[in-house]
């Protein structure tokens, strides 16, 4: 039993109470019937719980947004639209929507700030959706944030070109369709982890960005870490724990 090893001296208060927290069902947490709100997540994870909007109404989302304001946290709906934005914005006004990034957020100034910047560059256009949903929620999660924009290995100078910029980065999320063999080529120049994003752009071939996922994972430069098609939120929920560490 943990408290009878504190009792004896032979584990340390502050390490029980670490254990309980991961142990005992938190009570923090709102049902709105068609959602329970996890209001301890900042506590357990380091950032609250982040709304993803596709597949929810524009009421539903607004009022998920207003309980977890109130309990004074920050807010980030990924997957979302301007009608959401209108339902959000009558209860939670000074919230922003980043219409590149499908994203609702409202930031608050007592967020937790990570130690240096997550930069996202991006291989062409056809994937700015998923690269701004990856800077805006990097963002809005206490990270500085730079984007490169456009640097894909067609054109491979315009990368080369921008080599003090990602030499500055402490994390680099690398968004590409297509082929996907951006990130296998930044993490040949780099020291610092690379979290590799695939997108759906691409004719038939990519299969949806199947293609692209299979070259990340196959990358053969070290370092590379791969998620999934599409998700600009995982890779900077990925990069922003390893900015707080």
């Amino acid at each position: 039993m943990l408290l009878e090893q504190v009792g004896r001296g032979a584990l340390d208060p502050a390490e029980a109470l670490t254990r309980l927290a991961t142990l005992v069902p938190s009570p923090a947490t709102h049902d709105l019937g068609y959602a329970r709100l996890d209001l301890d997540r900042a506590a357990r994870q380091g950032f609250p719980e982040v709304v993803y909007g596709q597949g929810k109404s524009p009421l539903q989302i607004a009022e998920i947004a207003e309980c977890l304001t109130a309990a004074g946290q920050p807010l980030l709906v990924t997957r979302t639209d301007a009608d959401a934005y209108a339902a959000v914005s009558a209860v939670v006004p000074d919230a922003r929507f980043h219409p590149d990034a499908r994203a609702i957020t409202r930031a608050r100034a007592d967020t937790p700030r990570g130690r240096g910047t997550v930069l996202v560059a991006m291989a062409g256009t056809a994937d700015l959706p998923v690269a701004e949903e990856a800077a805006v929620a990097a963002d809005v999660m206490g990270n500085d944030v730079s984007r490169l924009y456009d640097v894909g290995v067609a054109g491979l100078h315009r990368l080369l070109d921008n080599r003090g910029h990602i030499d500055e980065a402490r994390i680099i999320i690398v968004v590409a369709g297509m082929d996907g063999a951006l990130p296998g080529v930044v993490g040949g120049l780099v020291k610092v982890p690379v979290i590799a994003v695939p997108t759906s752009a691409g004719y038939g071939a990519s299969f949806g960005g199947l293609a692209a996922l299979l070259s990340m994972l196959n990358s053969c430069a070290s370092g590379v870490a791969v998620v999934n098609i599409d998700n600009g939120f995982g890779a900077a929920a990925i990069a922003s724990r390893i900015n707080h560490l």
